[in-house]
């Protein structure tokens, strides 16, 4: 617990939650840590507290969790690249001084809350928080239900704002820009309508980045979209390879760590594949213009889409496997819906719907915008909701990944007959993360939740009262996507031990877990771990508690952090400490 005075950086509302999350700089002479991360609950936020008041609050602090199990996210990590130096929760905070004059970052962070409260006030629920979302990025009011059919339905890429929603605003304002200029002849044949429209166009793309809060995903896809315009402008080819790695030496330029993340290589991967794809001979012959009927060219449009959201599909499952240990398995199909949908429907509904508010008659438009978005929400809770609809793979090795990405890169950059070598690669990767056994044990770092594989083939929970969170780190990065059972039912416990027993390749694996803080007396831990093999403890044990095979106490997990192990002939420990290495955002673990 701390008391201390701090500026207020940033103020993010988290309505889903029922908190709101400030970043705060400590001020002062202090021991502190020169940013934090600090939620409140609702009731106690003011209106008062804005980027740049001064405030007095009295919080728990912890450091940066660390990945929680081997796989999972690692919130230290982004934080030491954030520069947070901790995170915490506030009992009390008392505003000390409002804020002065506030620079352009949080005038424009005002503007974006007010935004999105706006927005929201206008349509309530699902469609209301992902109405905001498009128009400012903020998804802080997106129900976990929703977000979940979103990623299960393989749409979660319409809510972040990305290249395909600058694209949308750019071309709207590049061809209202074009259309507005030629109604003049004068105009028309007097001025380069192009270049003209493509420089409205990029103001209007950085203007939507900053109103969207300039997320590195955003800038990422901003950077692209003027590099596009330039090329419009300059007559040249709008979209290449080259450009494209132009693009990504840019983002890489200024965010070197966002090579290593999932929205980095999923932006890239994506439309590296739409344009090797349409590159393609076949594809070009495709799409060429011909003599024909309005059936035959909407037939072919169709084809390209669909073809283009399988090929974009199949780029993207490794890296959402690997980031996230699930995938859906119906997105191209989809897409071939959701995309035009949101495009050509919902972002121009809630730009006119925006637009007729400043007179008071935005009324009409916002409830045709909450039908489409109603829509798109019934679409992703369908296809979620299908058979096989999510693909879900255990923590996949790094080696494997690397050959499908590098596989993946063969294709798409080459240019004869040798691209087909890429293929072998990815072959190998495939096979490899296919054929790792998912872990039969899966310890998380503080040794307090665990998570077995019981006779039945279905992981159990150690506490059942767990909360989602945990239960989904430990049910991913097994491979799981149902709920978990609870371990109580499954094997026999006391008040403070569990003892299961687990088959596997013809030896029967005793495993001893403690689970409350109803201590046993230590003569009897110390006879129980000697029959069995593998103990696992949220504190520390005696010395004489010596199983057969492993000793997973307080101890032993703050060194090597959660673990995940595969039992049989060829048992394997993976721990967190193996997969982050020797980091400064690991120092915890070591």
């Amino acid at each position: 617990m701390a008391e201390f005075t701090a500026r207020i950086e940033s103020v993010q509302k988290l309505p889903a939650r029922e908190v709101v999350r400030l970043v705060v700089a400590p001020t002062g002479s202090t021991n502190l840590p020169p940013r934090l991360r600090i939620n409140i609950d609702d009731e106690d936020a003011k209106a008062s507290l804005e980027p740049g008041a001064t405030v007095r609050l009295k919080a728990w602090l912890m450091p940066p969790a660390p990945m929680a199990v081997p796989g999972a996210f690692n919130f230290a990590q982004a934080a030491w690249f954030q520069g947070i130096g901790g995170t915490g929760r506030a009992s009390r905070i008392e505003l000390v001084a409002p804020s002065a004059e506030q620079g352009w970052r949080a005038r424009l962070s005002s503007v974006r809350q007010r935004l999105a409260d706006h927005v929201r006030s206008r349509l309530a629920g699902g469609p209301g928080a992902i109405a905001a979302a498009l128009a400012t990025g903020d998804q802080s009011a997106i129900s976990e239900k929703d977000a979940e059919a979103m990623r299960a339905s393989g749409l979660a890429h319409l809510l972040s704002v990305s290249g395909l929603h600058l694209t949308a605003v750019v071309g709207a304002v590049m061809l209202l820009t074009m259309k507005l200029l030629a109604l003049s002849p004068t105009l028309a044949l007097r001025l380069p309508l192009v270049p003209i429209a493509a420089g409205v166009g990029a103001l209007a793309g950085v203007a939507y980045t900053l109103l969207t809060g300039a997320e590195v995903p955003t800038i990422r896809a901003c950077v692209a979209a003027l590099l596009v315009l330039l090329a419009l402008a300059l007559g040249r080819d709008a979209l290449t390879l080259r450009l494209l790695a132009v693009g990504a030496l840019i983002v890489l330029l200024f965010w070197p760590e966002s090579l290593a993340g999932p929205s980095f290589q999923l932006s890239f991967a994506a439309i590296t594949a739409i344009v090797a794809l349409h590159e393609h001979p076949w594809i070009k012959a495709l799409l060429a213009r011909r003599e024909e009927g309005a059936i035959q060219k909407l037939g072919r449009g169709l084809l390209a889409l669909i073809l283009t959201g399988l090929v974009v599909e199949a780029a993207l499952m490794p890296i959402a496997l690997y980031h996230f240990h699930k995938a859906g398995f119906y997105g191209a199909l989809a897409n071939v819906v959701a995309i035009p949908l949101t495009t050509f429907v919902i972002m121009p509904l809630e730009a006119l719907a925006l637009l007729f508010d400043l007179v008071g008659a935005g009324a009409p438009v916002w409830w045709l915008t909450g039908v489409a978005l109603d829509f798109l929400l019934g679409l992703a809770n369908l296809v979620a909701s299908a058979p096989g609809a999510v693909a879900t793979l255990p923590t996949m090795p790094r080696a494997a990944f690397a050959l499908i990405v590098g596989g993946g890169l063969w294709l798409a950059l080459w240019r004869t007959r040798w691209r087909c070598l890429g293929l072998l690669p990815i072959a190998a990767g495939v096979v490899w993360a296919l054929a790792t056994p998912a872990p039969d044990l899966i310890v998380t770092g503080e040794g307090k939740h665990l998570a077995l594989r019981t006779s039945s083939g279905k992981l159990a929970i150690l506490r059942s009262r767990a909360g989602d969170y945990v239960r989904d780190i430990l049910g991913e990065s097994a491979g799981e996507d149902g709920e978990l059972g609870a371990l109580e039912d499954a094997v026999p416990c006391s008040p403070d031990l569990c003892r299961a027993e687990v088959a596997r390749d013809g030896r029967v694996w005793r495993i001893l877990a403690t689970q409350s803080p109803h201590h046993v007396p230590w003569p009897e831990m110390i006879r129980a771990c000697a029959e069995a093999d593998i103990v696992i403890s949220d504190r520390r044990l005696p010395r004489g508690c010596t199983p057969r095979w492993l000793r997973a106490d307080r101890g032993f997990l703050q060194r090597t952090g959660g673990l995940s192990i595969v039992l049989g002939d060829r048992s394997q420990v993976s721990s967190v400490s193996e997969r982050v290495g020797s980091h400064p955002w690991a120092s915890r673990l070591q």
